[in-house]
């Protein structure tokens, strides 16, 4: 940490990256640009490590994964105009996944605004819906506190992006300016008055439910709601792609409330007197299209408990609207007391009955390749800390309903339903926790949005294993194109590469299996490499859910 006081000068480009050395950046996800060199040479003597990423949008992801797994922005720099462009794919994952992030972009000079000039954009009108701040360096000696800025709004309240752009003129430019301290992020708490109403409205339930959703958790706000949710014997459920938030063996967890949810869940949700609705936003996944909870009012009494207070009230009429953070709340927690006796009592172990029979099913699917045997092995051989990513497709239904998440940051998937992010969220992981395995799962098609970042893994020595699960198509589409138009198929049909060759000419281990007794032994081979490896499965189209066959849905 600097001395309070202290000042020192340079280029802008150094002021950014001296900037972002004192407030605590781990590290930089970039494509390269003429129109940001002076920060790129700055880095070459800095103490951040630089991953250079393939594509833009490849690298704004992974700066989304490092913002998810560690609460501190993830950072990305990428040039002017098609560099920001691309980028956008991240910044929208950022941005509905409350994920704190900041993207730097290269910019044109300042005396050529307003003429189109080679690669202008006005990034302020194109981000100005998807990021929470977008704005321009025009001063050198403002970078410091437009920085410190930029933290400050990434992390505070609900996370999400921000976006600076950095004209090629203020990066050149000299100033003399005052070092920053570490970043600090804000921690709001609940009022005592507020947690007695909770205890009040608590002892009077009869079925009450908690859903865990959203950012900002960590362990012990993990921990905290675990002991909170035993004293009470609460059946506690995960939101869309936050299953880790809770321990899924936990004789409490009652399953997670997301795409193709357990129609006993729904239920639950649906019959409750009291929702205690914690870090979510209970979106369209999660609420099934808006529809497990009435709007404005909802026929349950709902707590909602979030750490941006323009999303209490945005969609839902709270009883009880608590603006606190995980931290906050879940430390507050600890002085609530169950009644001398819960009228709900034994309502957890059936939710949790009901979880492990809906996740232990192993339903047949049409074709040699069963996925059901392939989760099996996974589950009987994977560390309880492995990091499991993916990104958006039928596909992902087998990692969201059959496996177990039993740590915090062992899931990094897009609640936004974004293609393409397994990929470099498992690159992301795997520098962050390099100790710990992290397996991607991904379809033909998703993987095809990011596929070049395994170059990114492969140069960085990340050795993930990527597991593709390849049904020739664009699987989720064509489910709703024929459900829609049955027969008629239109632009969904993919005709893929040889994925294992692929892999091979990048220098990383891969194989084909056709049948699901050989994915295990070619796991273990893929674990003993000691590079990045590619697991190409090939599933036959029909099995296009667990449950439901493509002719089935054709047939309605």
């Amino acid at each position: 940490m600097a001395n309070r006081g202290e000042r020192h000068s340079g280029t802008g480009g150094a002021l950014i990256v001296r900037a972002l050395e004192e407030l605590g950046a781990e590290r930089v996800f970039c494509v390269p640009g003429e129109s940001y060199l002076p920060v790129l040479d700055a880095l070459h003597d800095a103490s951040i490590p630089v991953t250079l990423c393939r594509q833009e949008g490849g690298a704004a992801m992974m700066a989304d994964a490092w913002g998810k797994m560690t609460g501190k922005p993830g950072i990305c720099m990428v040039t002017r105009g098609p560099g920001a462009t691309n980028a956008a794919a991240g910044v929208h994952v950022a941005q509905q996944d409350s994920t704190p992030m900041i993207l730097f972009v290269g910019q044109i000079e300042t005396g050529m605004r307003g003429r189109d000039a080679f690669q202008e954009v006005d990034y302020v009108q194109v981000f100005g819906s998807i990021a929470k701040w977008v704005a321009e360096v025009e001063d050198a000696a403002r970078i410091p506190e437009m920085i410190a800025r930029a933290y400050a709004t990434a992390t505070s309240g609900r996370p999400g992006p921000v976006v600076l752009a950095l004209p090629e003129d203020v990066l050149a430019e000299v100033a003399e300016v005052a070092s920053l301290s570490a970043h600090q992020p804000l921690e709001t708490h609940p009022s005592l008055a507020q947690m007695a109403d909770l205890q009040k409205r608590l002892w009077a339930a009869k079925r009450p439910l908690a859903i865990l959703g959203g950012s900002r958790w960590s362990e012990q706000a993990r921990a905290a709601f675990t002991r909170f949710a035993e004293r009470f014997q609460l059946p506690v459920a995960c939101s869309f792609r936050r299953q880790m938030l809770f321990d899924n063996l936990h004789e409490n967890y009652a399953g997670d409330v997301g795409i193709g949810i357990n129609p006993k869940l729904a239920a639950r949700v649906r019959e409750a007197d009291l929702l205690l609705l914690v870090g979510g936003r209970m979106s369209e996944m999660p609420s099934q299209s808006y529809a497990l909870l009435d709007i404005p009012r909802p026929g349950q009494t709902l707590v909602h408990v979030h750490a941006g207070a323009e999303e209490l009230g945005r969609v839902y009429q709270a009883d009880l609207p608590v603006n606190a953070t995980p931290n906050g709340f879940c430390a507050a927690l600890e002085a609530v007391q169950p009644p001398n006796a819960c009228p709900w009592e034994g309502a957890a172990a059936e939710a949790h009955a009901d979880y492990l029979a809906w996740s232990g099913a192993r339903p047949k699917v049409p074709g040699a390749l069963q996925m059901a045997q392939v989760m099996d092995w996974l589950e009987g051989n994977l560390p309880e800390d492995a990091i499991l990513t993916n990104g958006a497709g039928n596909y992902a239904t087998w990692v969201h309903r059959f496996h177990r998440f039993r740590r915090l940051n062992t899931q990094l998937a897009p609640t936004s339903g974004s293609m393409g992010y397994g990929l470099p969220a498992a690159v992301a992981g795997k520098l962050r926790y390099p100790e710990r395995e992290v397996v991607c799962f991904a379809g033909d098609g998703c993987l095809q949005m990011t596929m070049q970042e395994f170059g990114t893994a492969c140069q960085e020595k990340a050795n993930i294993i990527l597991v593709v699960v390849d049904n020739g198509m664009y699987g989720t589409i064509r489910m709703h194109q024929e459900r829609e138009f049955p027969g008629r198929v239109s632009a969904t049909t993919l005709v893929n590469p040889d994925f294992a060759a692929l892999a091979r000419a990048y220098g990383a281990h891969a194989e084909t299996v056709e049948r699901a007794e050989d994915f295990g032994p070619a796991f273990e081979r893929a674990r003993a490499s000691g590079t990045p490896a590619l697991l190409h499965l090939k599933l036959d189209p029909e099995a296009i859910t667990p449950v439901r066959s493509l002719s089935e849905i054709r047939a309605g």
